[in-house]
Order: structure tokens, then C-alpha cells, then sequence
């Protein structure tokens, strides 16, 4: 039970008064006896202490659900040359303690930080038998044995079983796995026994400093509960197009990966896949997949045994409070489509580079990266209505979206864009801080130099960059450009929309009008 903190402050100070109580009753016995007289009886104190959270309940509760993962893999025989060097260990010194502690060590960081791969490194002698190779968590999610884990804890496995809250170890086949949320799904064969599984809670009600408890295999001890509360929400940490990790401080260690985190309903809020550590340890700062992207991708795995996602096919950057300046939005909410790729959903429905993508079925979209989840979230061949700001209003196009392709690569690179070396005479733009010359085919203006005092400079323009548009009008001259930048101070606009070719893709940057 939680004590609301005046409350707390009371019962703290009676307990201390108490205690100090007692310890006068103890120093005035002890001088009676030492002066023969006899000794003062007391009643014995009793002490009411504060009623702190226990969480003995909930992990009775689920602990059975909670398993350990345990990964083989068949390694090609290799020749016994009295070497352990392996994966570029070949240039350590000569140092056992060192190797060993590198070796213990090495599969940390993996997949932007992900952790729990414990490498056991067991020489192959040529037999070619299935080695331990990973060792993580997992729990059941139905009676009939599948069970969840993250995919970087199998993705190298051929064999795999699961180790039970009661000691029992068991086969498990490996239904799928889906890299881009880090989630995979195994099966045990129960022989007809049930099992006790877990169920997915509504993340969208957990709060930051909400409790939760972990319950993982951290190095390999297996049955291991730690608790702590939820820290953020909503966490990008670089791993993918999906990034939307719960922070929790509850302590997370190597082997921790794919088991859950629960609430103090005994439902599962996320699931273990990352931890911070400049260490190699845990410092507090884990991360989990949110249970309602699990919830989604588990029941896609169970039934198809992969993800099929949504692709519009685009390449979008972030709407900054410049660049919705120039375009006239009110908010810098949505996505900027950089450019549509050729036969892509996205360009056959008519959206282009330029336009902002603010909403998806008349839902808003905030950032790049909830369109990449909302389009995710769709199935192949799901006709959506896409809201574009265009030419300073919305427009709507109809979308029938393609199917993610499996490279992250989403955008096909052309030569179109690649620019050989000017050879005609530079202009200069004064007011941008620029120096141009035309492109060798005439689309467009390489710049040549950049004043590194100017605008231009501290929004990342280089030179070799190729100017394309302003404002979604094509240039080709220093005129356009002119003339592209006194429309927007005559329309009010305090900056324009510079859409920039560098190294086969195209981003856009805001400029402001009349500086320097």
C-alpha cells in the first residue's frame, strides 16, 4: 500500500520516537544494575513501521508464466590451430586475463544498444553438433505454449528450449521473428498440460513513475525479480523506424532480454530489449517494448509466422518551426516528404517532394516517425486517405499502400541527381551567403561555396550541394532564385523552402528571407 507523503512523515517521526524511546529505557536499566538497584521492567515497545509496496503477490502471480531462453546454433567446423581469436580478436595482446574479459564481453551493443546475448564462445572441434551460443527470457502468452522473447536473442539459433519457473526444460520451435521491433515468437509442445501464461496490459494508461517489476534470466541465473517504476515514455533511442520505448529504472541485465515488465495487475507493459550502459552493466536505464506494439506484432507472427507492413513509399524528414514558416502551416506537426520513389505507392497516388504529410485517415500525424508506425500498422494493398499541405492548403490523395520491402531501404537511389564537376563562371547570392553556378545538365544550382558566417552555413548546407527548388518552383538561375525569395517576403513569409540533392537523396532546408 502507498502512503500519501504527510502521512508517511508521521508515522517516520513516531517511529523515530520510538526508537529513541527504547533507547532510553535500555541505558536506564543498565545503570540500575550497575548500581545494585533493582532493575526497572518495562513493557516491550512495539513499533508500527510504514506499510512500503510489496510485490510478493504479483510475482507469485506471474512468475510461472516467465521462462529462460536458451539458444543453439550449429557452427561450421573450424581448424583447431590452438587459437581462440575470433571476430576481429586477432590483434589483442597476448593476454589471457584480457581475452577472457573481451571475450566474456563481446555481443554487447549489438542492434543500437540491444543487449542480452550471452556469447559463450565454445570452440567448434569439427563435430559441426549444435553450441550454446545465447542466452535470454521469455514468457507465455497462452496455455498452449507459445511464448514471447526479442528477436536479437535467436537470431543466430537453430536450436532452442526454454528452462521453467520449476526447473523443467523444454524444446521450443521457432514460429517468427520480425528484426524491425526486435520481437520473436517459439512454441513448446506441452504434451497436453496447460501453462500458465501472462496477459498484455493497456500501455497507453501506464504513467511515468507508475511501479513496475522485471522477471528475467539476468546472467543466466534465471527466476530473477527486480522492481522499480516506469521513468519515460515515448523513447527514441536510434534503433529503428518503430522507436517508441518505455524507460523503466528497475535493473536490467545481459540475459534480461525478452522477458517482461509488469504492472502491479500482473499485466505485462513492455518487453526487455535495450539497456544505456557506458558500463556493460546496469546504471538504471532500460527499455521496453511498448505492450501494445508487441500485442499487435505476436498475433501477426503466431498467424503468418512474419509482418507484413504497410509501405507508402516515401522519404520524409521532420517539419521544423522554420520550415513551417516557409511553407505557411501553423504548427510544425507532420512529416516532410523529401521525395516520393519511382513506383512507389506514394508518387502513383500524386505526392510529391514537398508537400507535408499532416494526417492519415483523419488522423493527425505528429512526426516522421508516428507516420512510419501509423503507415506500419496497415496491411498491404489498405486504401488510405493521405493528407498532404500543398501550395498553402490541404489536399487529400487516396493511397493504395504497398508492402514494406524487406531492406530498410525504402527509396531507390538513381544517377539522375549526381552532378559532374561546373565549369561555368560562380554566382554569387549575397543575401544566402552562397556562391552558385548552374548544374552541368542545367537542372538546378551547385553550390560552390558557403559563407560560414551565413544562414546557410549553420543549416547544414556544403558545398556540392545541388539547389533544385524554392519553394516548390524549379531554379536553374541565380533569377529564380531572386525572384523565389522576393514572392515569399511579398506573401509575408519570413523564409523560404530550399529542397537540396546531395549524395542521391534529396532533403529540404529552411532559409530566412532577407538575411545574411
Amino acid at each position: 500500500m502507498n502512503i500519501a507523503p504527510n502521512s508517511y512523515f508521521r508515522t517516520r517521526k513516531r517511529l523515530m520516537a520510538a526508537v529513541a524511546s527504547l533507547a532510553v529505557v535500555g541505558t536506564v536499566g543498565a545503570g540500575m544494575l550497575a548500581t545494585g538497584t533493582a532493575p526497572v521492567l518495562a513493557d516491550a515497545v512495539r513499533v508500527e513501521a510504514p506499510q512500503m509496496p510489496s510485490f510478493a503477490d504479483v510475482v507469485e502471480h506471474v512468475s510461472p508464466a516467465v521462462v529462460s531462453v536458451k539458444v543453439k546454433a550449429k557452427i561450421q567446423p573450424t581448424a583447431d590451430d590452438g587459437s581462440d581469436d575470433q571476430n576481429g580478436f586477432d590483434n589483442l595482446p597476448d593476454n589471457p586475463q584480457l581475452r577472457r574479459f573481451f571475450k566474456e564481453f563481446r555481443g554487447f551493443g549489438d542492434q543500437g544498444g540491444q543487449f542480452g546475448m550471452r556469447r559463450f564462445n565454445h570452440r567448434n572441434h569439427g563435430n559441426g553438433e549444435p553450441r550454446p551460443i545465447a542466452q535470454g527470457s521469455g514468457f507465455f502468452i497462452s496455455e498452449d505454449g507459445y511464448l514471447v522473447t526479442n528477436n536479437h536473442v535467436v537470431s543466430e539459433g537453430s536450436d532452442f528450449s526454454v528452462v521453467t519457473n520449476d526447473g523443467k526444460e523444454l524444446d521450443a520451435k521457432l514460429i517468427g521473428t520480425d528484426p524491425r521491433t526486435d520481437l520473436a515468437v517459439l512454441k513448446v509442445d506441452g504434451g497436453g498440460n496447460k501453462f500458465t501464461y501472462v496477459d498484455f496490459a493497456d500501455d497507453s494508461k501506464v504513467r511515468i513513475g507508475d511501479w513496475v517489476v522485471a522477471v528475467g534470466n539476468p546472467f543466466g541465473l534465471g527466476g530473477t525479480v527486480t522492481a522499480g517504476i516506469v521513468s519515460a515514455r515515448g523513447r527514441d533511442i536510434g534503433a529503428g523506424p518503430y522507436d517508441d520505448f518505455i524507460q523503466i529504472d528497475a535493473s536490467v541485465n545481459r540475459g534480461n532480454s525478452g522477458g517482461p515488465t509488469f504492472n502491479l495487475n500482473g499485466q505485462v507493459i513492455g518487453i526487455n530489449t535495450a539497456i544505456f550502459s557506458p558500463s556493460g552493466g546496469s546504471v538504471g536505464i532500460a527499455f521496453d517494448i511498448p505492450a501494445s506494439t508487441a500485442k499487435q506484432v505476436v498475433e501477426d507472427l503466431m498467424k503468418n509466422g512474419s509482418v507484413q507492413r504497410g509501405w507508402l513509399g516515401v522519404e520524409i524528414q521532420p517539419v521544423t518551426k522554420d520550415i513551417a514558416e516557409s511553407l505557411g502551416l501553423k504548427s510544425d506537426k507532420g512529416a516532410l516528404v523529401s521525395s516520393a520513389q519511382d513506383g512507389g505507392p506514394g508518387k502513383k497516388a500524386g505526392i510529391v517532394a514537398g508537400d507535408v504529410i499532416t494526417q492519415v485517415d483523419g488522423k493527425d500525424v505528429a512526426s516522421p516517425k508516428e507516420l512510419a508506425r501509423m503507415i506500419g500498422a496497415f496491411a498491404p494493398g489498405k486504401s488510405v486517405d493521405v493528407t498532404v499541405w500543398r501550395n498553402g492548403k490541404d489536399e487529400t490523395v487516396k493511397v493504395d499502400l504497398g508492402t514494406l520491402p524487406a531492406s530498410d531501404k525504402q527509396a531507390s537511389n538513381d544517377d539522375n541527381s549526381k552532378q559532374s564537376a561546373p565549369a561555368a563562371k560562380p554566382d554569387t547570392l549575397a543575401d544566402l551567403g552562397l556562391t552558385v553556378t548552374k548544374a552541368e545538365k542545367g537542372k538546378g544550382l551547385v553550390v560552390t561555396d558557403v559563407d560560414p558566417d551565413s544562414d546557410a552555413a549553420d543549416r547544414g548546407i556544403q558545398p556540392g550541394d545541388v539547389i533544385t527548388s524554392i519553394n516548390s518552383n524549379e531554379v536553374n538561375t541565380t533569377d529564380d532564385v531572386s525572384k523565389a525569395m522576393t514572392d515569399a517576403a511579398k506573401a509575408g513569409r519570413k523564409a523560404v523552402l530550399m529542397q537540396i540533392t546531395r549524395d542521391d537523396s534529396n532533403r529540404f532546408v529552411a532559409l530566412p528571407v532577407g538575411k545574411g
